[in-house]
């Protein structure tokens, strides 16, 4: 089945940082209908605490209108993923009316979307979109832990360990996935209903898995926009190796369309078109469900000859006695799973998560976090990969100068 885990993202808050709530002020202006410019197209970003006291976790700014309207609300804390498609909002951080979408086949609504560490459940509804000077119309979104569907079918709450419904819990204000496919579904989801996906709700506690149109899913909120609508591309700086408190970077909507997202000497690496990942080669192994994800907070891989924490606050995360210095090499992925040929070759550090929270505990900003992940074909390259590097995401059937997503390249 495509996609059917559509997100990869893996939000941990370490147990050292507290976890806490956070809320999006209100304005009332609508999105332009101008054309973008050069500088419209992006928006700034930044790795701090966020809303709930994260670490690795890139954060922007979005306004979002009732469609049609200049009744508007500007929400901060958006968590910035690669590795998801859509745009989701924390219902409790939300102050506008938004009506929910119609089912196909009666009812409203409703989405379960299983992440790695958790799943999300909640209404799906319309709003006009607002990221910098870019605008999009009619964008369905999710709206997680909307109180007006407090009843969560088995199936949902059985795909993840957790839900994932307040602001504490999610680590965020909502999260933009600006991964490399469109829908966050995709034809799967218009001919079978699946669980753990789309539902039909009668009432707030009765929800049948049901069919859902291509333009009914969550998407790819940047594919609305009118021109810079191929991709995507994220731009920080390095940071030390000590980590920082803060880091501020870029997000810049559209590749080649603009003079300021234009690739130039990156490698390029075709995504799986169904499942998104690429390969890894690592210590000897061959990784075929790897991928690049914005929204995971450390480098999650699996290695025995590192030392885990003993602390249980640290469940799962690396502790190596020193600084573990790393390679490994990154290859496009062919639709059968195959490696396509094309890679590049990447270090990358391993410290030890309970020293560095102890000697900076004020540090939100931390290259070298890493840890142990479920799967045995799996490496998940998350946000300490993206320190220093311009990495762009191409959407699925969208044309650049590097060819036709979907890719990354870096």
């Amino acid at each position: 089945m495509k996609r059917v885990l559509r997100g990869a993202g893996l939000l941990i808050c370490l147990s050292a940082i507290s976890c806490g709530g956070g809320g999006g002020s209100l304005t009332g202006s609508g999105p332009s209908g101008t054309g973008p410019t050069p500088s419209s197209n992006v928006v700034s970003v930044v790795v701090n605490g966020g809303p709930a006291d994260s670490v690795n976790t890139l954060f922007t700014t979005i306004t979002v209108c009732v469609p049609g309207s200049n009744t508007c609300q500007t929400i901060d804390g958006i968590q910035i993923d690669t590795g998801s498609y859509g745009l989701r909002l924390l219902a409790s951080v939300v102050t506008l009316s938004l009506p929910v979408s119609a089912a196909s086949g009666g009812g409203s609504l409703l989405e379960c979307t299983p992440f790695l560490d958790g799943y999300s459940w909640g209404p799906v509804a319309l709003v006009d979109l607002q990221v910098s000077g870019e605008t999009a119309s009619s964008v369905p979104v999710q709206l997680i832990g909307d109180s007006r569907f407090p009843t969560v079918p088995s199936d949902c709450s059985s795909s993840a360990p957790v839900a994932e419904d307040t602001v504490a819990s999610f680590g965020a204000n909502g999260i933009l996935g600006i991964g490399p496919f469109v829908q966050d579904c995709g034809s799967t989801c218009v001919t079978t209903a699946i669980p753990a996906a789309y539902y039909s709700c009668i009432t707030e506690s009765t929800c049948t898995n049901t069919t859902v149109a291509l333009a009914s899913q969550v998407q790819n909120p940047v594919t609305f926009f009118s021109v810079d609508n191929n991709g995507s591309i994220i731009s920080l700086p390095n940071v030390a190796s000590g980590g920082a408190a803060s880091l501020t970077g870029s997000l810049i909507f559209g590749i080649d369309t603009q003079s300021n997202n234009q690739l130039s000497g990156q490698t390029v690496l075709a995504v799986d078109p169904d499942s998104g990942f690429i390969t890894t080669v690592f210590s000897g192994q061959t990784l075929s469900s790897s991928f690049i994800d914005s929204g995971s907070n450390g480098i999650y891989f699996n290695d025995s000859n590192i030392a885990t924490c003993t602390d249980s606050g640290f469940t799962g995360f690396y502790c190596p006695a020193g600084t573990d210095s790393l390679s490994a090499t990154l290859q496009g992925q062919n639709a059968d799973g195959t490696a396509t040929g094309t890679g590049a070759s990447a270090s990358f550090s391993v410290t030890n998560a309970e020293t560095v929270s102890q000697v900076s505990p004020d540090f939100t900003v931390l290259p070298g976090l890493a840890g142990t992940i479920t799967g045995s074909g799996t490496f998940d390259w998350g946000l300490p990969f993206f320190y220093g590097r311009k990495i762009a995401t191409g959407i699925q059937g969208y044309t650049t100068s590097a060819g036709t997503g979907p890719y990354v390249a870096f």
